[in-house]
Protein backbone atom coordinates (compact mmCIF):
# COMPACT_ATOMS: atom_id res chain seq x y z
CA UNK A 1 0.00 0.00 0.00
CA UNK A 2 1.06 3.44 -1.06
CA UNK A 3 1.90 5.36 1.83
CA UNK A 4 1.96 9.41 2.06
CA UNK A 5 3.90 10.98 4.67
CA UNK A 6 3.87 14.60 4.73
CA UNK A 7 5.50 16.46 7.46
CA UNK A 8 5.35 19.96 8.60
CA UNK A 9 8.16 22.35 8.70
CA UNK A 10 9.07 23.68 11.60
CA UNK A 11 7.38 26.93 10.56
CA UNK A 12 4.29 25.01 9.71
CA UNK A 13 4.48 23.63 13.15
CA UNK A 14 4.17 27.05 14.71
CA UNK A 15 1.49 27.94 12.56
CA UNK A 16 -2.14 27.31 14.15
CA UNK A 17 -4.60 25.01 12.21
CA UNK A 18 -7.79 26.99 11.27
CA UNK A 19 -10.84 25.36 11.64
CA UNK A 20 -14.09 26.74 9.97
CA UNK A 21 -16.18 29.00 11.87
CA UNK A 22 -19.11 27.47 13.44
CA UNK A 23 -22.46 27.97 12.01
CA UNK A 24 -25.06 29.88 14.15
CA UNK A 25 -28.05 28.84 15.34
CA UNK A 26 -31.41 30.56 14.72
CA UNK A 27 -31.85 32.11 18.19
CA UNK A 28 -34.21 30.43 20.97
CA UNK A 29 -37.95 30.76 20.18
CA UNK A 30 -38.49 32.03 23.94
CA UNK A 31 -35.85 34.70 23.57
CA UNK A 32 -37.17 35.88 20.32
CA UNK A 33 -41.02 35.58 22.53
CA UNK A 34 -39.26 38.08 25.21
CA UNK A 35 -38.23 40.90 22.88
CA UNK A 36 -41.41 40.94 20.64
CA UNK A 37 -43.31 41.41 23.84
CA UNK A 38 -41.66 44.80 24.16
CA UNK A 39 -43.25 45.97 21.13
CA UNK A 40 -46.40 44.53 21.72
CA UNK A 41 -46.50 46.19 25.47
CA UNK A 42 -46.37 49.87 22.54
CA UNK A 43 -49.01 47.87 20.72
CA UNK A 44 -51.31 47.22 23.99
CA UNK A 45 -50.86 50.55 24.79
CA UNK A 46 -52.26 51.86 21.71
CA UNK A 47 -55.05 50.01 21.78
CA UNK A 48 -55.64 51.34 25.44
CA UNK A 49 -55.74 55.22 24.38
CA UNK A 50 -58.17 53.81 21.10
CA UNK A 51 -60.70 53.16 22.70
CA UNK A 52 -60.36 55.17 26.29
CA UNK A 53 -62.24 58.37 25.54
CA UNK A 54 -65.88 55.60 25.74
CA UNK A 55 -65.12 55.78 29.34
CA UNK A 56 -63.73 59.00 29.55
CA UNK A 57 -66.37 60.50 27.88
CA UNK A 58 -68.37 62.44 30.71
CA UNK A 59 -64.91 63.68 32.38
CA UNK A 60 -63.67 65.21 29.64
CA UNK A 61 -67.24 66.20 28.41
CA UNK A 62 -67.26 68.13 31.58
CA UNK A 63 -63.75 69.77 31.78
CA UNK A 64 -63.49 70.81 28.24
CA UNK A 65 -67.81 71.84 28.13
CA UNK A 66 -67.94 68.95 24.90
CA UNK A 67 -70.87 68.38 22.94
CA UNK A 68 -71.29 65.25 21.49
CA UNK A 69 -69.65 66.22 18.21
CA UNK A 70 -66.90 67.48 19.99
CA UNK A 71 -66.16 64.66 21.64
CA UNK A 72 -66.11 62.43 18.56
CA UNK A 73 -63.70 64.72 17.10
CA UNK A 74 -61.79 65.16 19.65
CA UNK A 75 -61.46 61.25 19.65
CA UNK A 76 -61.15 60.94 15.84
CA UNK A 77 -57.88 62.54 16.18
CA UNK A 78 -55.82 59.15 16.71
CA UNK A 79 -57.26 58.06 14.02
CA UNK A 80 -56.09 60.57 12.05
CA UNK A 81 -52.33 60.37 12.04
CA UNK A 82 -52.46 56.51 12.98
CA UNK A 83 -53.61 55.52 9.52
CA UNK A 84 -51.92 58.68 8.20
CA UNK A 85 -48.73 57.07 9.47
CA UNK A 86 -49.26 53.47 8.26
CA UNK A 87 -47.44 53.89 4.99
CA UNK A 88 -44.39 56.31 6.60
CA UNK A 89 -43.93 53.78 9.18
CA UNK A 90 -43.45 50.57 6.73
CA UNK A 91 -41.09 52.16 4.53
CA UNK A 92 -39.28 53.38 7.90
CA UNK A 93 -38.70 50.13 9.36
CA UNK A 94 -37.37 49.04 6.07
CA UNK A 95 -34.76 52.21 6.90
CA UNK A 96 -34.44 52.86 10.64
CA UNK A 97 -35.25 48.81 11.76
CA UNK A 98 -37.68 48.28 14.60
CA UNK A 99 -35.52 49.28 17.28
CA UNK A 100 -35.35 52.66 16.71
CA UNK A 101 -38.55 53.12 15.48
CA UNK A 102 -40.64 51.47 18.11
CA UNK A 103 -38.51 53.53 20.80
CA UNK A 104 -38.87 56.90 19.09
CA UNK A 105 -42.77 56.24 18.80
CA UNK A 106 -43.15 55.18 22.62
CA UNK A 107 -41.58 58.44 23.73
CA UNK A 108 -43.62 60.59 21.42
CA UNK A 109 -46.48 58.33 22.66
CA UNK A 110 -45.82 59.32 26.21
CA UNK A 111 -45.31 62.63 25.33
CA UNK A 112 -48.71 63.06 23.91
CA UNK A 113 -50.56 61.34 26.99
CA UNK A 114 -48.74 63.26 29.53
CA UNK A 115 -49.84 66.44 27.23
CA UNK A 116 -53.60 65.17 27.23
CA UNK A 117 -53.55 64.55 30.87
CA UNK A 118 -51.89 68.01 31.70
CA UNK A 119 -53.80 69.81 28.82
CA UNK A 120 -55.86 72.96 30.02
CA UNK A 121 -57.65 73.39 26.69
CA UNK A 122 -58.98 71.52 24.15
CA UNK A 123 -56.77 72.45 21.31
CA UNK A 124 -54.00 70.99 23.17
CA UNK A 125 -55.66 67.94 24.74
CA UNK A 126 -56.58 67.55 20.51
CA UNK A 127 -52.50 67.48 19.74
CA UNK A 128 -52.41 64.67 22.37
CA UNK A 129 -54.44 62.77 20.90
CA UNK A 130 -52.87 63.38 17.33
CA UNK A 131 -49.75 62.33 19.29
CA UNK A 132 -50.55 59.62 20.73
CA UNK A 133 -52.40 58.38 17.61
CA UNK A 134 -49.07 58.74 15.55
CA UNK A 135 -46.73 57.28 17.76
CA UNK A 136 -48.45 53.63 18.44
CA UNK A 137 -49.00 53.80 14.69
CA UNK A 138 -45.58 52.38 14.46
CA UNK A 139 -45.91 49.27 16.75
CA UNK A 140 -47.98 46.75 14.46
CA UNK A 141 -45.57 47.08 11.81
CA UNK A 142 -42.57 47.24 13.82
CA UNK A 143 -43.31 44.36 15.23
CA UNK A 144 -44.03 42.45 11.73
CA UNK A 145 -40.71 43.46 10.77
CA UNK A 146 -39.06 42.36 13.46
CA UNK A 147 -41.07 38.99 13.69
CA UNK A 148 -39.66 38.48 10.00
CA UNK A 149 -36.21 38.59 11.26
CA UNK A 150 -36.62 36.82 14.68
CA UNK A 151 -39.19 33.72 13.92
CA UNK A 152 -39.03 31.26 11.51
CA UNK A 153 -41.78 31.58 8.69
CA UNK A 154 -43.95 29.15 10.25
CA UNK A 155 -44.62 31.21 13.14
CA UNK A 156 -44.60 34.75 11.54
CA UNK A 157 -48.83 34.68 10.96
CA UNK A 158 -48.94 33.45 14.74
CA UNK A 159 -47.52 36.15 15.89
CA UNK A 160 -49.17 38.57 14.01
CA UNK A 161 -52.23 37.13 15.76
CA UNK A 162 -50.94 36.88 19.46
CA UNK A 163 -50.28 40.60 18.57
CA UNK A 164 -54.14 41.24 17.62
CA UNK A 165 -54.67 39.48 21.29
CA UNK A 166 -52.54 41.66 23.10
CA UNK A 167 -53.73 44.62 21.19
CA UNK A 168 -57.13 43.61 22.49
CA UNK A 169 -56.37 43.14 26.03
CA UNK A 170 -55.32 46.88 25.86
CA UNK A 171 -58.91 47.63 24.79
CA UNK A 172 -60.42 45.47 27.72
CA UNK A 173 -58.32 47.53 30.53
CA UNK A 174 -59.30 50.54 28.90
CA UNK A 175 -62.96 49.33 29.94
CA UNK A 176 -63.65 48.49 33.49
CA UNK A 177 -60.32 48.66 34.98
CA UNK A 178 -60.01 52.61 33.43
CA UNK A 179 -62.63 53.37 35.09
CA UNK A 180 -62.17 51.86 38.78
CA UNK A 181 -58.94 53.88 38.30
CA UNK A 182 -60.59 57.05 37.41
CA UNK A 183 -63.38 56.92 40.10
CA UNK A 184 -60.51 55.88 42.71
CA UNK A 185 -57.71 58.81 40.94
CA UNK A 186 -59.11 60.63 38.64
CA UNK A 187 -58.78 60.61 34.64
CA UNK A 188 -56.24 63.43 34.60
CA UNK A 189 -53.79 61.03 37.17
CA UNK A 190 -54.67 57.82 35.27
CA UNK A 191 -53.39 59.44 32.21
CA UNK A 192 -50.26 60.96 33.58
CA UNK A 193 -49.78 57.21 34.80
CA UNK A 194 -49.58 55.65 31.31
CA UNK A 195 -47.28 58.38 29.97
CA UNK A 196 -44.93 57.11 32.82
CA UNK A 197 -45.35 53.81 32.05
CA UNK A 198 -45.19 54.37 28.37
CA UNK A 199 -41.49 56.04 28.99
CA UNK A 200 -40.36 53.11 30.95
CA UNK A 201 -41.59 50.99 27.65
CA UNK A 202 -39.26 53.29 25.41
CA UNK A 203 -36.36 52.78 27.62
CA UNK A 204 -36.67 48.85 27.90
CA UNK A 205 -37.41 48.67 24.15
CA UNK A 206 -33.91 50.79 23.28
CA UNK A 207 -31.87 48.76 26.36
CA UNK A 208 -33.22 44.98 25.00
CA UNK A 209 -34.59 44.77 21.81
CA UNK A 210 -32.20 43.92 18.75
CA UNK A 211 -33.44 44.19 14.87
CA UNK A 212 -32.07 41.02 13.94
CA UNK A 213 -30.32 37.94 16.25
CA UNK A 214 -26.92 38.67 14.11
CA UNK A 215 -26.36 41.38 16.72
CA UNK A 216 -27.17 38.88 19.16
CA UNK A 217 -24.85 35.96 18.07
CA UNK A 218 -27.96 34.25 16.30
CA UNK A 219 -28.39 33.20 12.49
CA UNK A 220 -31.53 35.39 11.27
CA UNK A 221 -34.53 34.01 9.70
CA UNK A 222 -34.40 36.78 6.83
CA UNK A 223 -31.39 37.28 4.45
CA UNK A 224 -29.70 40.40 4.01
CA UNK A 225 -31.42 41.97 0.68
CA UNK A 226 -28.52 43.30 -2.07
CA UNK A 227 -28.53 46.66 -2.23
CA UNK A 228 -30.61 48.41 -3.91
CA UNK A 229 -31.09 52.30 -5.03
CA UNK A 230 -27.34 53.70 -4.19
CA UNK A 231 -27.94 52.61 -0.60
CA UNK A 232 -25.28 50.25 0.70
CA UNK A 233 -27.44 48.66 3.44
CA UNK A 234 -29.56 47.13 1.06
CA UNK A 235 -32.34 49.74 1.99
CA UNK A 236 -34.91 51.62 -0.73
CA UNK A 237 -35.85 54.70 -0.96
CA UNK A 238 -39.17 55.72 0.79
CA UNK A 239 -40.63 56.47 -2.99
CA UNK A 240 -38.86 53.68 -4.41
CA UNK A 241 -40.01 51.36 -1.54
CA UNK A 242 -43.87 52.39 -1.71
CA UNK A 243 -43.58 52.12 -5.71
CA UNK A 244 -42.59 49.18 -5.40
CA UNK A 245 -44.89 47.17 -3.39
CA UNK A 246 -47.81 48.51 -5.55
CA UNK A 247 -46.29 46.96 -8.80
CA UNK A 248 -47.39 43.73 -7.14
CA UNK A 249 -50.64 42.63 -7.52
CA UNK A 250 -51.31 41.31 -3.98
CA UNK A 251 -50.77 44.11 -2.71
CA UNK A 252 -53.75 46.38 -3.48
CA UNK A 253 -56.14 43.53 -3.12
CA UNK A 254 -54.37 42.82 0.28
CA UNK A 255 -54.58 46.57 1.31
CA UNK A 256 -58.81 47.14 0.49
CA UNK A 257 -59.61 43.68 1.77
CA UNK A 258 -59.34 43.70 5.61
CA UNK A 259 -61.28 47.01 5.54
CA UNK A 260 -64.21 45.15 4.82
CA UNK A 261 -63.61 42.37 7.82
CA UNK A 262 -62.27 44.57 10.15
CA UNK A 263 -64.92 47.54 9.74
CA UNK A 264 -67.68 44.97 10.33
CA UNK A 265 -66.35 44.16 13.33
CA UNK A 266 -65.53 47.36 14.78
CA UNK A 267 -68.16 49.45 13.83
CA UNK A 268 -70.50 46.88 15.16
CA UNK A 269 -69.38 46.16 18.09
CA UNK A 270 -67.31 49.43 18.75
CA UNK A 271 -70.41 52.11 18.18
CA UNK A 272 -73.56 50.70 16.70
CA UNK A 273 -73.40 47.33 17.75
CA UNK A 274 -75.08 48.71 21.62
CA UNK A 275 -77.45 50.48 20.63
CA UNK A 276 -78.77 48.20 17.76
CA UNK A 277 -79.13 45.31 20.25
CA UNK A 278 -80.98 47.57 22.58
CA UNK A 279 -83.41 48.74 20.51
CA UNK A 280 -84.31 45.61 18.41
CA UNK A 281 -83.81 43.21 21.36
CA UNK A 282 -84.83 44.94 24.48
CA UNK A 283 -80.54 44.06 26.15
CA UNK A 284 -80.24 46.61 28.60
CA UNK A 285 -76.59 48.57 27.85
CA UNK A 286 -75.01 46.50 30.42
CA UNK A 287 -75.59 43.01 28.35
CA UNK A 288 -75.59 44.40 25.10
CA UNK A 289 -71.87 46.44 25.87
CA UNK A 290 -70.77 42.84 27.33
CA UNK A 291 -72.25 40.95 24.33
CA UNK A 292 -69.89 43.19 21.76
CA UNK A 293 -67.03 42.91 24.43
CA UNK A 294 -67.71 39.28 24.04
CA UNK A 295 -67.56 39.84 20.01
CA UNK A 296 -64.25 41.85 20.46
CA UNK A 297 -62.61 39.08 22.79
CA UNK A 298 -63.61 36.70 20.24
CA UNK A 299 -61.61 38.79 17.59
CA UNK A 300 -58.61 38.44 19.24
CA UNK A 301 -58.55 34.91 20.12
CA UNK A 302 -59.13 34.09 16.23
CA UNK A 303 -56.08 35.84 15.76
CA UNK A 304 -53.55 33.82 16.38
CA UNK A 305 -55.85 30.41 16.12
CA UNK A 306 -56.04 31.77 11.63
CA UNK A 307 -52.19 32.43 12.13
CA UNK A 308 -51.40 29.24 13.06
CA UNK A 309 -54.09 27.41 10.92
CA UNK A 310 -52.77 28.95 7.82
CA UNK A 311 -48.89 28.66 8.96
CA UNK A 312 -49.79 24.91 9.66
CA UNK A 313 -51.72 24.73 6.25
CA UNK A 314 -49.04 26.20 4.76
CA UNK A 315 -51.98 28.38 3.03
CA UNK A 316 -52.81 31.71 3.27
CA UNK A 317 -55.62 32.56 0.48
CA UNK A 318 -57.52 29.61 0.98
CA UNK A 319 -58.58 30.01 4.96
CA UNK A 320 -58.64 33.72 4.93
CA UNK A 321 -61.17 33.50 2.05
CA UNK A 322 -63.53 30.70 4.06
CA UNK A 323 -63.02 32.65 7.29
CA UNK A 324 -64.21 36.01 5.56
CA UNK A 325 -67.05 34.08 3.65
CA UNK A 326 -68.73 33.08 7.39
CA UNK A 327 -68.09 36.39 8.48
CA UNK A 328 -70.07 37.97 6.22
CA UNK A 329 -72.88 35.72 6.48
CA UNK A 330 -73.12 35.90 9.76
CA UNK A 331 -73.03 39.99 9.82
CA UNK A 332 -75.65 39.46 6.74
CA UNK A 333 -77.91 37.24 9.05
CA UNK A 334 -77.75 39.29 12.39
CA UNK A 335 -78.29 42.75 10.43
CA UNK A 336 -80.73 42.13 7.73
CA UNK A 337 -83.31 39.60 9.35
CA UNK A 338 -85.14 40.67 12.16
CA UNK A 339 -85.99 38.94 15.63
CA UNK A 340 -83.23 36.02 15.84
CA UNK A 341 -83.54 33.56 19.16
CA UNK A 342 -81.43 35.77 21.48
CA UNK A 343 -79.42 32.81 21.80
CA UNK A 344 -78.33 32.41 18.17
CA UNK A 345 -78.37 36.09 17.61
CA UNK A 346 -75.20 35.42 20.22
CA UNK A 347 -73.41 32.30 18.70
CA UNK A 348 -73.76 34.59 15.20
CA UNK A 349 -71.90 37.44 16.54
CA UNK A 350 -69.58 35.24 18.11
CA UNK A 351 -68.56 33.47 15.38
CA UNK A 352 -68.38 36.63 12.94
CA UNK A 353 -66.06 38.18 15.59
CA UNK A 354 -63.91 34.79 15.65
CA UNK A 355 -64.03 34.87 12.05
CA UNK A 356 -62.84 38.24 11.32
CA UNK A 357 -59.58 37.52 13.37
CA UNK A 358 -58.33 36.17 9.83
CA UNK A 359 -57.09 39.27 9.03
CA UNK A 360 -53.66 38.57 10.73
CA UNK A 361 -53.17 36.26 7.37
CA UNK A 362 -52.72 38.58 5.21
CA UNK A 363 -49.87 40.55 6.81
CA UNK A 364 -47.78 37.01 6.12
CA UNK A 365 -49.60 37.23 2.99
CA UNK A 366 -48.51 40.15 1.46
CA UNK A 367 -45.04 39.82 3.55
CA UNK A 368 -44.50 36.46 1.12
CA UNK A 369 -46.01 38.05 -2.01
CA UNK A 370 -43.05 40.81 -2.18
CA UNK A 371 -39.56 40.88 -2.12
CA UNK A 372 -37.86 41.47 1.31
CA UNK A 373 -37.08 44.89 0.63
CA UNK A 374 -40.58 45.85 0.78
CA UNK A 375 -41.49 43.80 4.06
CA UNK A 376 -42.04 46.68 6.03
CA UNK A 377 -43.35 48.78 3.35
CA UNK A 378 -46.13 46.20 2.90
CA UNK A 379 -46.78 46.06 6.59
CA UNK A 380 -47.50 49.81 6.35
CA UNK A 381 -49.79 49.74 3.28
CA UNK A 382 -51.85 46.43 4.67
CA UNK A 383 -52.31 48.04 8.34
CA UNK A 384 -53.74 51.58 6.98
CA UNK A 385 -55.79 49.11 4.75
CA UNK A 386 -57.34 47.61 8.16
CA UNK A 387 -57.25 51.03 9.51
CA UNK A 388 -59.27 52.42 6.71
CA UNK A 389 -62.21 49.88 7.52
CA UNK A 390 -63.47 51.75 10.83
CA UNK A 391 -62.16 55.11 9.77
CA UNK A 392 -64.76 55.18 6.77
CA UNK A 393 -67.56 52.88 7.85
CA UNK A 394 -68.65 54.23 11.31
CA UNK A 395 -69.43 57.52 9.79
CA UNK A 396 -71.18 55.92 6.93
CA UNK A 397 -73.63 53.69 8.80
CA UNK A 398 -74.67 56.72 10.66
CA UNK A 399 -75.01 58.57 7.64
CA UNK A 400 -77.49 55.94 6.23
CA UNK A 401 -79.14 56.10 9.61
CA UNK A 402 -79.80 59.43 9.32
CA UNK A 403 -80.96 59.02 5.88
CA UNK A 404 -83.51 56.61 6.96
CA UNK A 405 -84.68 58.16 10.19
CA UNK A 406 -88.32 58.33 10.89
CA UNK A 407 -88.64 61.90 12.78
CA UNK A 408 -89.37 59.48 16.00
CA UNK A 409 -87.48 60.73 19.36
CA UNK A 410 -87.14 59.26 22.80
CA UNK A 411 -86.01 60.83 25.30
CA UNK A 412 -84.76 63.58 23.32
CA UNK A 413 -82.49 61.74 21.53
CA UNK A 414 -82.92 60.04 17.27
CA UNK A 415 -85.27 56.90 17.28
CA UNK A 416 -83.88 54.64 14.68
CA UNK A 417 -86.17 51.41 13.53
CA UNK A 418 -85.09 48.05 12.25
CA UNK A 419 -85.27 49.61 8.72
CA UNK A 420 -83.01 52.75 9.34
CA UNK A 421 -80.58 50.11 10.80
CA UNK A 422 -80.49 47.60 7.13
CA UNK A 423 -79.79 49.98 5.25
CA UNK A 424 -77.33 51.39 7.56
CA UNK A 425 -75.45 47.96 8.24
CA UNK A 426 -75.79 47.16 4.06
CA UNK A 427 -73.16 49.62 3.86
CA UNK A 428 -70.47 46.93 5.90
CA UNK A 429 -71.91 44.25 4.35
CA UNK A 430 -70.88 45.51 0.75
CA UNK A 431 -67.53 46.05 1.88
CA UNK A 432 -66.94 43.03 3.50
CA UNK A 433 -69.08 41.12 0.33
CA UNK A 434 -65.64 43.30 -1.96
CA UNK A 435 -63.38 41.98 0.28
CA UNK A 436 -64.21 38.20 -0.10
CA UNK A 437 -64.06 39.44 -3.84
CA UNK A 438 -61.00 40.74 -3.68
CA UNK A 439 -59.08 37.66 -1.94
CA UNK A 440 -60.75 35.21 -4.41
CA UNK A 441 -58.73 37.19 -6.54
CA UNK A 442 -55.07 37.08 -5.01
CA UNK A 443 -52.52 34.78 -5.67
CA UNK A 444 -51.61 32.66 -2.90
CA UNK A 445 -47.98 32.91 -2.17
CA UNK A 446 -46.72 29.99 -1.35
CA UNK A 447 -45.36 30.46 2.22
CA UNK A 448 -41.97 28.47 2.88
CA UNK A 449 -41.63 25.71 5.77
Amino acid sequence: MLQCDIKRTPQDRDTPVKHAPPIAEYPPLRLAWALWSLGAALYLIGFFHRVAPGVLGPELSRDFALDAAALGNLSAFYFYSYVAMQIPTGLLADRYGPRRLLTAGAVCAAVGSLLFALAPTLWLAGLGRLLIGGAVAVAFVSMLKFSGHWFSPRHYALSAGVALFVGVLGAVGAGVPLRLGIDAFGWRAVMLASGVLTLAVALAIWLWLRDDPSERGYASYSPKPAAADGDGDGSVSALAGLGGVFRYRNSWLLAIAPGGVVGCVTTFAGLWGPPFLIQQYAMSATSAAALCSAVLICWALGGPIFGALSDRLQRRRAPYLLACVVAMICWALITQLADWPQWLLVVLLLVAGFCSGCIVIGFAYARESLPAAHAGAAAGVINMGVMSGPMLLQPLVGWMLDRHWGGALVDGLRHYDFAAYRAGFAVMLGWIALSALLLALSRESRPAG
